[in-house]
Parts: C-alpha cells; sequence; structure tokens
C-alpha cells in the first residue's frame, strides 16, 4: 500500500523549486545584502522593481538610493539602521521608487537580519515587491487618507512654524527659522527661496540648499519673467503642478532647477495690510500638484511669515535708529592724551527697540590734564538717550571751564534737576594730571572704579566716598561731592564702567564685581586688547542693559613744564585735608621742585589752615606750574572770607601769629587777590628749571 502511494504521487524532479521562480510569480524580487562590504545582490525581478536597466547596477546600494526620494530614503534607512540596533529579526515598510520616466512607483520590502554568533548584523536577505496592485484596489481610501495625513502634516508645520517664529525678533531670525537644520523637512520642501520688496526689486534674503542657488536671482525686478516677482504683481500665489509646467512658463529659470528633480512647486505673495513685502518659494520634488486643502495650508504658512517678517523688519529698523541715536549722544573721537592709553567702548541693549542712557567722555583741561567721564541716565528709551547726550554736554562744558572736580559734578547735577525733574544719572568723574599721577574722583550715586597693577597682577576696586545720583541731589539739598585723590603709578589702569559690565540677573552686585576682576586680571596688558575682551564678554553674557566702559593707563612719566591741581577741603573734614596734603606732595616732587619741595608743602599747609581756622569755612587749594623767564610754582588757597589777613607780632610765648611771617620768609612772592565773594592768598616759589 505504502509502495503505491509512494508510485502513485511520485514527486516531480528538482522539488521544490528554487525560490526565485516562486517569488517572480507573485511579482517578488529577492535581495541579499552584505552588511560587511556594503554589496547587494538583486535578482532580475527585484531589478524590474526598481526599474533597472541591463547594466546599470554595479551591486552598490548608494546607486539605488539614487532612486528613491531623499525624505523616504532617510525614513528607510532609519527604520533599518532601529532594526539593527533593537536586535529585530525583520523589518518590512512601504516607500516610492523613481523610475525611468519620472513617475514614482509605490514597493513594499521585507528584510530578515542575519547575525553571528556575537550577535553582530553581517546580512539582510529580503524580498521587495510592486505595491501598485495591491494599493490601486484601495486607491481612494488610501489617497483619502495620505490627503488626510498630508493636510494633518501641514498643519502641524504651520503651528510648529508660526511657534518658532514668535520667537524670531530679527530678520535673520526669521530667516534662521525657515533654513534651520529642520526647517525644509517640517515643511516638506526640498528647496526653499525668500526674497523682500526693496526699491522695486527682489533681493533674495533665504535660498536653500546651497546647492539650489541660481545664479543672477540675487537681486531681481519685480517684472522679469520669475514666479516671486509674478506673485508680488499680482498679489496672489502661484502653484506649479509639474515640471512641464514649471519648463513652459519660466523657461529662464526652469534649467537651472534640472539637478533637483523638481516635480512641483508653490510660491506664495508675502502680503501684510494688502502691501506685498515678499514673496517665498517651496520646491517639491516628490509629488505633483496640490490640493485645495493643501493650497489653504500653504496659504496660511504665507500668512503667518509675512506677518512675522514684517515685525522683524520694525525690529531691525527701531534698532539701527536706536543704535544710531545712541553713537550720535557719544563722543565722536577721542583725542589722544600724551602720557595715557585711552580705551572707550560702548554695547547697546540686546533689545533692539530699547536704547540705553550709558556714556563715556574725555575731556582734555588746562595744564595738560584730562578728565575721563562714565554715567548713567535713568531709563532705557530715546528721552533717556536724548538727556544723556545734553547732560553730557553741559558736564564737559563745566569741565572745560576750570571747575574743580566736586564743583562739576554739583552744577551737573543741577542741570539735569532743571533738565528733566523726573531722570537721576549715576556718574563718576575723574580728573588726571599724568606728569604726577595725581587723580581726583568724583562718585555721584555710582559704581566704584578698579585699578590694575602694572602688568595685570592684580586688580581691585577703589573705594571713592560718593554723593547722591545726579538730579536727586539737587533735588534734596546734597550737593557736596567729597573729592577723593589717589595716585596712578606708571603702567597701572584705571577702569570706570557702568552696571551693565557687572550685574547678571539673579546674582549678587558683589559676585559681579568678583568676576571682573579675575577677568580684568587675566586680560591682556594693551587697554585696546583689554577693552575688546571686557565687551565681548559682556555680549555673550547678554542681558537688557547697555554698557559703557572707559581704559585709562598711565605710561611713563612725563616730562613738561606746566600743569595745574586743585583740591576742596571742608570744613572738619580731615580726610579731605589729608587728601590735599597727598596731592601737593606728589605734585611737588613730580613737577620738579627740587630742593624747595618741603617750602611749598609747608606754605601750602598753612595757607590751608588759616582758612579752616580763622573763616569757618572751606578751603580751595590750588597748585600749579608758571613758565616764561624763569619757572615758579604758584600756591592758591581760596575761602569765602572777605577779611584780609594780616602780619602780626606773636610775641615770646604766643602760640599763634607766626603763619604770615614763615610765608613771608619762604615764598619768593605772595599776596592777595579778592574774587567778589571771599579772596585768594597765594605765593610763589622760584625753581631751578629741570633739564
Amino acid at each position: 500500500m505504502a509502495e503505491r502511494g509512494a508510485s502513485a504521487l511520485a514527486l516531480p524532479e528538482n522539488w521544490p523549486a528554487h525560490p526565485d521562480p516562486v517569488l517572480a510569480l507573485n511579482r517578488m524580487g529577492s535581495f541579499d545584502w552584505d552588511l560587511d562590504s556594503g554589496l547587494i545582490h538583486m535578482d532580475a525581478q527585484a531589478h524590474e522593481i526598481f526599474d533597472i536597466r541591463s547594466g546599470e547596477f554595479d551591486g552598490r546600494v548608494e546607486t539605488l538610493t539614487g532612486r528613491v526620494p531623499p525624505h523616504e530614503g532617510r525614513r528607510l534607512d532609519a527604520l533599518i539602521a532601529r532594526a539593527i540596533k533593537d536586535g529585530s529579526e525583520n523589518y518590512g515598510a512601504y516607500f516610492r521608487v523613481r523610475c525611468h520616466d519620472g513617475t514614482l512607483r509605490w514597493t513594499h520590502t521585507q528584510g530578515y537580519i542575519r547575525r553571528d554568533g556575537t550577535g553582530r548584523p553581517r546580512r539582510i536577505i529580503g524580498i521587495v515587491r510592486d505595491a501598485t496592485q495591491e494599493l490601486r484596489d484601495s486607491r481612494a481610501r488610501a489617497d483619502q487618507a495620505l490627503q488626510d495625513e498630508a493636510v494633518r502634516q501641514q498643519t502641524s508645520v504651520v503651528q510648529t512654524t508660526t511657534a518658532a517664529l514668535a520667537h524670531a525678533r530679527t530678520v535673520q531670525d526669521v530667516i534662521d527659522v525657515l533654513k534651520d537644520s529642520h526647517g525644509l523637512t517640517h515643511l516638506g520642501a526640498a528647496s526653499l527661496v525668500v526674497g523682500l520688496v526693496e526699491a522695486g526689486r527682489i533681493r533674495l534674503v533665504a535660498e536653500g540648499p546651497a546647492s539650489a542657488s541660481v545664479p543672477g536671482t540675487e537681486i531681481t525686478r519685480i517684472d522679469e519673467p520669475y514666479p516671486m516677482g509674478e506673485v508680488v504683481r499680482t498679489l496672489s500665489p502661484r502653484f506649479i503642478e509639474s515640471p512641464e509646467e514649471f519648463a513652459e512658463h519660466y523657461p529662464i529659470l526652469w534649467p537651472h532647477l534640472t539637478d533637483l528633480h523638481i516635480t512641483s512647486a508653490a510660491y506664495l505673495p508675502l502680503i501684510v495690510q494688502a502691501r506685498p513685502i515678499g514673496a517665498m518659494g517651496l520646491l517639491y520634488d516628490d509629488h505633483r500638484g496640490f490640493t485645495p486643502e493643501e493650497r489653504n495650508v500653504l496659504l496660511a504658512l504665507g500668512s503667518s511669515i509675512a506677518q512675522s517678517l514684517q515685525r522683524a523688519m520694525f525690529y531691525d529698523q527701531e534698532m539701527d535708529l536706536a543704535q544710531g541715536l545712541q553713537q550720535a549722544m557719544l563722543p565722536r573721537s577721542i583725542p589722544s592724551v600724551p602720557g595715557a592709553d585711552i580705551a572707550v567702548r560702548y554695547r547697546s541693549p540686546s533689545l533692539g527697540r530699547d536704547i540705553g542712557g550709558d556714556w563715556y567722555d574725555l575731556i582734555p583741561l588746562p595744564g595738560g590734564r584730562v578728565g575721563a567721564v562714565i554715567g548713567d541716565v535713568q531709563g532705557h528709551d530715546t528721552h533717556a538717550a536724548a538727556v544723556m547726550g545734553q547732560l553730557r554736554v553741559a558736564l564737559r562744558a563745566y569741565a572745560a571751564e576750570g571747575h574743580n572736580p566736586a564743583t562739576v559734578m554739583a552744577r551737573a547735577s543741577v542741570f539735569l534737576k532743571e533738565l528733566d525733574p523726573d531722570r537721576f544719572a549715576t556718574c563718576l568723574y575723574a580728573e588726571a594730571d599724568l606728569s604726577t599721577g595725581v587723580v581726583q574722583l568724583v562718585r555721584a550715586g555710582h559704581i566704584d572704579p578698579m585699578l590694575r597693577s602694572a602688568g595685570g597682577g592684580s586688580c581691585r576696586p577703589l573705594p571713592v566716598e560718593g554723593g547722591l545720583p545726579l538730579g536727586l541731589s539737587a533735588e534734596f539739598g546734597g550737593l557736596t561731592y567729597p573729592v577723593t585723590t589717589v595716585e596712578l603709578e606708571p603702567g597701572q589702569t584705571l577702569l570706570m564702567c557702568t552696571d551693565g559690565l557687572v550685574e547678571r540677573p539673579g546674582a549678587d552686585l558683589s559676585e559681579g564685581v568678583q568676576t571682573l576682576q579675575k577677568l580684568v586680571c587675566s586680560a591682556p596688558d594693551d587697554v585696546q586688547d583689554l577693552a575688546d575682551r571686557l565687551i565681548r564678554v559682556a555680549a555673550q553674557r547678554g542681558g537688557d542693559d547697555d554698557v559703557a566702559l572707559l581704559l585709562l593707563r598711565r605710561g611713563g612719566l612725563a616730562q613738561r613744564s606746566g600743569g595745574r591741581l586743585q583740591q576742596h577741603v571742608a570744613l572738619g573734614d580731615p580726610e579731605a585735608l589729608v587728601e590735599a596734603r597727598r596731592m601737593i606732595r606728589s605734585a611737588v616732587r613730580s613737577w620738579g621742585a627740587g630742593e624747595r619741595s618741603d617750602e611749598i608743602e609747608l606754605v601750602a599747609d598753612e595757607l590751608i589752615s588759616n582758612v579752616l581756622m580763622h573763616t569757618e569755612g572751606p578751603a580751595t587749594v590750588t597748585l600749579r606750574v608758571i613758565t616764561g623767564h624763569d619757572r615758579r610754582f604758584r600756591v592758591e588757597v581760596e575761602d569765602s572770607s572777605s577779611a584780609l589777613p594780616r602780619r602780626r607780632d606773636a610775641g615770646v610765648l604766643g602760640v599763634s601769629g607766626r603763619g604770615l611771617l614763615l610765608v613771608d620768609r619762604l615764598a619768593d612772592d605772595w599776596g592777595v587777590e579778592s574774587r567778589g565773594v571771599g579772596k585768594v592768598v597765594w605765593a610763589e616759589f622760584r625753581v631751578v628749571p629741570r633739564r
């Protein structure tokens, strides 16, 4: 029975058949992909599915990649990579293949991943089949699903792009949103182009990818035969649904796009308040035609981009206006100062429509001295900048008139109160004599300066006794500003800045000062390089406040014949008296008084003491060098009393009355001058000219 059954059911020769014929009957092709070499073997049916002609395929995967639309190729690569990485045995996916005639054919593939004993993937064996017939039976449903998905994706594109554009402030920010690494992917386009209307022309402001650039289209007239000019002229979108339509209507542009395999394009006018401000083009390489839903989504996208671009253009214009106004209010140039290296910098606020009230100034003064100013007017608006400009000029004028630093600051305060009672300003004023190194500082509510040692080994805050901010001191009757005198050694740098350089959101001011100290210590010795580094750090940190910076580095000892210093000494202020004596001591030695230095110091101290003891008011001491037939040091002490000094005999046991006798014996000449209200007692000393 068994034998009869076997004979009756004799099997055919070569059974079972090789899988290739079986797969071919089902219109399936097979492939064997060696992952180590990267080579792939495909049978004849697979060649037919990929529309590969004889001799076209070289066994390399990259050759097949060129037949798959880029975005689908990326999706397929990601699917295979994920399956290999997570240890999967197989994968499956639908994708499209571009045929020789340009049409796209739906295809399906299934792959089995073979691994060695260590689990390492070595080969992928699988099948590929033409899925056209499979999808044709349910085309209506599939097409509708695809359309719905496309609309959903494009609607998501509008939402995503609009959300990203909400954070864009400048035109460049808008361009960056459209051109970032995910921009074209989100938009579903192969290429993007954006242009703005300027004086009857369209100027390209965005184009990508780089390979999509078309020579000669950077700036085009609106009436030229380009799609962007057409949509600007007509205020209507232009949807190009096939390569043939593109080539027919735009024969000048089309030859430059053939390498991109463009199948359709959408050009949208960017319209705001019924006025075209530009145009945008989206070029596709994976579909033809646009459904009504797709067109509506793209129009919504164009409207969103147009609104963002107009907002950005206004922002850029406001930023240019604000920066231009700020720069116009600052000094156009900084004069060179013999014996010093000067560097100034200004950084505007990060918000373009804001404008700061920070300023700096450098004022040449009589006798080779120089005044350095740093200040900050309250507020961040154009009015603050206007007030700053007027205050800067007024303070400069008061200093140039020869007033001492305290008077300069007091007058500037009164000026600001009369100019704008609702504003105040902080300020730091330094008057420096670079031949002696004596610097007199007055501070009105401003942060302290810093002093950097020669060579940058150390940097420390320089405490300066201060008064109320400008405007407030005049309002509340506090116009007395103390003067702090320091000596700037050769090679030392005085750093004056506004609080924008040290203040950071959420951090204590002292932390910012310490950070600045470390930065200044480690920075280059050259003041220009130092200023660049500080302002660069401020720019990287950002913030809504502007920054003004002034650096003054004293050079070697200057040799010159003229000079003038002045110090205010208030009644009952021993520190001011000490500072005045320090100023005189530094000046007479630096200016070359030689053996008469002690005499000059003694007479100056006696004249100051007379004022403080007998007039019950403040004294202003001025020390200067007079040149002519001879060289003389002149000490002047001014007070507000009209009573003239008189010499008298102190007697043997008297403790006073010898002051003027001392002045008369030590000075070569002395006298008294009336100043309307008050007087000046002066003394002169002839010195041997320095060689």
